[in-house]
C-alpha cells in the first residue's frame, strides 16, 4: 500500500519507523516546518523529519495546508492510497482526508471520546483515569471524529508519568496500525 505518513513529534516516530518496516511503501512524510528553538533561536526539525530524512523517505513540510493549492495538487499527483496520521498537530481538512483511494486514518493516544484534542496523554495523568489507550480511527472533518477501527486499553500504572505512558502510548499506536 502507498502511504503518506502525517506526524511531528517524537511520539509519531515509532509509528513511521514501524510502517517504514513492513511491507508498504511510504512515499512521503508531511510535518510541520522547522521551529526557532534552544539557545540561538536555531532552526530545528522535527523528530519526524529527522527520521525520515535519515531514512531517503521524501519530506513535505507546508506552512500552510487549508487554501494550499501547491500542497493540494502535490498530494494528489502522489496518488497515494491512504493516508496515516499520528500527531501531525493540526487540523485536516475534508477534502484532503479525501484525497487518498482508501481515505485517512488517526493513531489517537486517548480512548475516545473521552479525551478529544490536545493534550489526551496529559489530561488523562492529571484527571487520574485507572486507563488509556489507543484507538485508529477512519478520519471525518473535524476533532479527533470518525468510526474507531480498533482500540486497545493500557492501564495507567501508579508510578507511569507522562514520559513513561507516552512512551506506552507510542509503542502501541505503532502496534496497532499494522492490524
Amino acid at each position: 500500500m502507498r502511504i503518506i505518513f502525517w506526524g511531528t513529534p517524537e511520539y509519531s516516530v515509532k509509528s513511521l519507523e514501524v510502517l517504514k518496516k513492513s511491507h508498504h511503501d511510504i512515499i512521503a512524510v508531511i510535518t510541520q516546518p522547522d521551529k526557532k528553538r534552544s539557545r540561538g533561536n536555531k532552526l530545528i526539525p522535527s523528530p519526524v523529519k529527522e527520521y525520515a530524512t535519515k531514512e531517503s523517505i521524501p519530506v513535505i513540510t507546508p506552512e500552510t495546508i487549508k487554501d494550499n493549492i501547491q500542497f493540494i495538487n502535490k498530494l494528489k499527483e502522489l496518488s497515494c492510497d491512504l493516508f496515516i496520521v499520528v500527531a501531525y498537530g493540526k487540523i485536516l481538512p475534508k477534502t484532503r482526508l479525501e484525497i487518498p483511494k482508501y481515505k485517512s486514518w488517526n493513531a489517537h493516544a486517548s480512548l475516545l471520546p473521552r479525551w478529544r484534542g490536545a493534550a489526551p496523554i496529559q489530561w488523562s495523568i492529571l484527571e487520574g483515569d485507572e486507563y488509556t489507550g489507543v484507538g485508529i480511527m477512519r478520519m471525518e472533518e473535524g476533532l479527533d471524529t470518525g468510526d474507531v477501527l480498533v482500540e486497545k486499553l493500557l492501564k495507567i500504572e501508579s508510578n507511569d508519568n507522562l514520559k513513561t505512558l507516552t512512551k506506552k502510548l507510542s509503542d502501541l499506536s505503532s502496534e496497532l496500525l499494522l492490524i
